[in-house]
């Protein structure tokens, strides 16, 4: 494997680390979050000037047409910087549900590079119901915990049809019949319960009718590999924070970092974080593999980073002490920010299982 960046990729990931030190500290971002229940209109146009959103994009989209390296070098930096916005949501997954989905979705990765669309996706066909209609189809059934579903300008959501498998359909926010009841997450990102009972035209179907079943299941490790990234960036600050935290208080007339105990803590804090490095790398240089080798090296992926997510974690927040958990200090947002991801698309117990029956199938 190449772990060499190229040299355009090196300097995305430069210069988006120099903007979110410079433009979006901590303090920054916990005083527009609060204002904006989770939205922060002013990043995610910055985004959008920077090229971040057309990262993933086609270049005839306007985008740069870059693949999984360009996906983990921006995550991991979203993730050290704590961003709330939609990027997995809209760049990662609504931009690659929408390829090849049609003129009208294809007309919409544009409009995602300039900023002017933001995506919430439900992939559960389950929950949702799609029969045909006159001139088009009528989507019926309820949604819970639609990530980005609060500002969000379309949702891509999957359904049932008449196929052996799910379709996906393109809903624009503001449809008659959808309905959304927003909140906030512990991670402050906006996210909401979606009721629809809608009639939809035919160009909202994406591909063909019951056909969505191998697009959803690569996309989803797209998102998962994307989230193993951006928790290396999390995981990262609250080792870092942890670090200058022990030099800096005292007890005993000696700083918590010369107590050797301490110092065995923290190392092995910084051996999870490597081995979520490694676990980060092995997911992104692994999804234009085949399909089975691309789940079980997701699956080991995910399930690496929720273990690592839980140590260090949990050490990051008994080292800081009674603060660890207080809104003033940052690690504690960052903790919460690493349990959402562990339990995002499969908690580590359901990777572990995942990645068993995978094995056993192979």
């Amino acid at each position: 494997m190449n772990f060499e960046l190229s040299e355009e990729q090196a300097m995305l990931r430069d210069m988006l680390r120099r903007y979110l030190r410079e433009q979006y500290d901590f303090e920054t971002r916990r005083a527009r979050v609060s204002v904006g229940r989770g939205q922060d209109a002013a990043l995610w146009r910055a985004l959008a000037e920077l090229g971040i959103l057309g990262v993933l994009l086609p270049e005839a989209a306007g985008g740069m047409g870059g693949g999984p390296v360009e996906a983990m070098l921006v995550s991991e930096l979203l993730g050290e910087a704590l961003v709330a916005e939609p990027f997995l949501e809209t760049v990662v997954i609504g931009a690659a549900l929408l390829a090849g989905g049609g003129t009208r979705a294809e007309d919409l990765l544009a409009e995602i590079a300039g900023g002017a669309v933001r995506i919430a996706s439900s992939l559960e066909p389950a929950m949702l119901a799609a029969e045909p209609a006159p001139g088009g189809w009528h989507l019926r059934g309820r949604l819970s915990v639609v990530v980005g579903a609060p500002g969000a300008s379309h949702l891509v959501v999957a359904a049932r049809t008449t196929g052996d498998g799910p379709s996906l359909f393109l809903v624009e926010a503001g449809t008659p019949g959808v309905t959304v009841q927003s909140y906030q997450l512990i991670d402050d990102r906006p996210a909401g319960d979606v009721a629809i009972d809608a009639h939809l035209p035919a160009d909202a179907l994406l591909g063909a009718p019951g056909a969505a079943g191998p697009a959803i299941e690569a996309v989803l490790d797209a998102a998962r590999a994307a989230l193993c990234a951006e928790a290396v960036g999390v995981l990262r600050r609250m080792l870092d924070d942890t670090v200058e935290f022990a030099r800096q208080r005292r007890q005993f007339g000696q700083p918590l970092a010369s107590f050797q105990a301490l110092q065995h803590r923290m190392v092995d804090m910084f051996l999870a974080l490597e081995q979520a490095v490694s676990a980060s790398h092995l997911a992104t240089l692994n999804l234009g593999a085949p399909p089975e080798a691309r789940a079980r090296a997701v699956a080991a992926a995910k399930a690496t980073i929720g273990k690592a997510a839980r140590f260090i974690g949990e050490n990051a927040v008994q080292l800081h002490g009674a603060m660890g958990m207080t809104d003033e200090l940052a690690v504690g947002h960052y903790f919460k920010r690493a349990t959402v991801i562990a339990q995002s698309f499969g908690s580590t117990d359901a990777q572990v299982a995942r990645y068993a029956a995978l094995m056993r199938a192979a």
